[in-house]
Formats: structure tokens, C-alpha cells, sequence
């Protein structure tokens, strides 16, 4: 599945990859964490049609359980394959601002070294756009048990991506 949203939009979003939700309706983020990630660009004065979408992985990753699919972490090959592919991508939009949701779309553009959990939020020099930074992805906040954990990254989402609307 390739990204959503029109060449020339300023702002690229990069996930994962497709969820099962995205696997069956075949556009990125309309799934549980496409929902939240809806209510954060909101939050952040984005408007989600004037942003471009996509992820790192072009195919769902999944185990069966049941008649349940559940989402598998794609390995470094999955990656590299799809790679070219993302990055075709990036050159027929030509974004200002990209910004890398999760760990896996990072390290893929940003390199194998690159930690979130270190450096969120902070611009990274990169030739794939004039401004580059990562930050978590949407389902990480759908996986935290808490409440107050989830509203307290909900908002660290916002400020995120604030900053990048801000760019």
C-alpha cells in the first residue's frame, strides 16, 4: 500500500506500516491509531488533507490468532525492500517537513542508530527534506495501560507535531 495525499503536500508522515484495518480498505492510517493520530494533527493545527501519509513497509506483517490478524514487527529485509519504494515516494512529493512516527520508520530513513526515545522532537539533518524528526507512533499510546501515561504522550504527540506545523 503506497501513502495517501497530494504530491507537493509540505508535510509527510511516515508510519510503520499498514495495519489490518489499512491492509482491508487499502489507505494508511484509518485504522485505531490513524484515529488518534487524526485527533493529535487536529490538536497540532495540521489539517490531515493538506498532509501526505504513508509508512516505511508498504504490507501488513501478520500472524493469524483465531480470525483475528495481529500486526508483526517487519524485519530489516522487509524493510530494505520496501525502502526504494519510500523513498520514490519522498521524491515525487518533495516535502518540507517529514516527520517519522515510531521506531521503525526513523531508523529506515534516519538509519539503524537513530533512537526516539532519545532524540524525539529534535530536527535531524537529512537530504530527504529540509526538516526531519521523528516522534512516536499512535499505537504506542493505544498500548499503555494508564490513562495518565496515555494523556501525558497524547500531549508529548501534540507538541511534537506542533512543532513540525510550526515548520
Amino acid at each position: 500500500m503506497f501513502g495517501e495525499g497530494e504530491p507537493g503536500a509540505r508535510l509527510m508522515l511516515v508510519g510503520e506500516q499498514p495495519g489490518d484495518i489499512e491492509d482491508h480498505i487499502g489507505v494508511p492510517f484509518v485504522g485505531p491509531a490513524g484515529r488518534l493520530l487524526d485527533r493529535a494533527l487536529a490538536a497540532a493545527g495540521i489539517d490531515r488533507d493538506e498532509a501526505y501519509l504513508t509508512n516505511a513497509v508498504k504490507h501488513f506483517k501478520w500472524t493469524p490468532r483465531g480470525k483475528r490478524r495481529f500486526h508483526g514487527k517487519p524485519n530489516a529485509g522487509e524493510i530494505r525492500c520496501c525502502r526504494p519504494w519510500l523513498l520514490a515516494e519522498i521524491t515525487a512529493v518533495k516535502p518540507e517537513v517529514i516527520v517519522c512516527l515510531g521506531a521503525t520508520a526513523a531508523q529506515t530513513l534516519l538509519g539503524p542508530e537513530f533512537r526516539v526515545s532519545k532524540q524525539r522532537g529534535e530536527w535531524v539533518g537529512s537530504e530527504l527534506a529540509p526538516k526531519v524528526m521523528a516522534t512516536v507512533h499512535p499505537s504506542s499510546l493505544l498500548r499503555m495501560r494508564r490513562s495518565v501515561d496515555r494523556d501525558g504522550a497524547f500531549q508529548a504527540l501534540v507538541a511534537d507535531l506542533a512543532k513540525a506545523a510550526d515548520a
